[in-house]
């Protein structure tokens, strides 16, 4: 891993490993990044995923909905480990602004990517 925080898109169906390749794409690094998907589990299995990408290591989880089976995986497990935070409505500019900023704490990076991927919200 490089050096920083590792970050896990958890999302519905093919939604998580397209925003990890189109984040790669765009910024040019790759390996930080891991994709999770829901697809053919319940929470536990979605849980097992997520702690296996996360791999103990301090980590931003971002998740597509703040509901469901991918968000109640990733809240279980961010209160079971240390250094997880879970940040919810994955876009890829809060994506692109982790990535840059991924040596801050998790703490940190988790509050800048939901301020970014909320001003990446607009209605022309």
């Amino acid at each position: 891993m490089s050096d920083g925080l590792r970050g896990v898109v958890v999302a519905h169906g093919a939604l998580a490993p397209a925003l990890v390749q189109e984040a790669e794409r765009i910024s040019g690094l790759t390996g930080i990044l891991r994709a999770v998907t829901n697809e053919g589990g319940g929470r536990e299995e979605i849980e097992r995923r997520i702690a296996e990408a996360v791999a103990a290591e301090p980590s931003v989880v971002f998740v597509d909905m703040p509901c469901g089976s991918c968000f109640f995986a990733a809240m279980h497990l961010a209160r079971q480990t240390e250094g997880v935070r879970v940040v919810t409505g994955v876009n890829l500019p809060m994506l692109l602004d982790f990535l840059n900023n991924r040596t801050l704490p998790p703490d940190e990076v988790a509050a800048r990517a939901a301020v970014k991927g909320t001003d990446a919200i607009r209605k022309p």
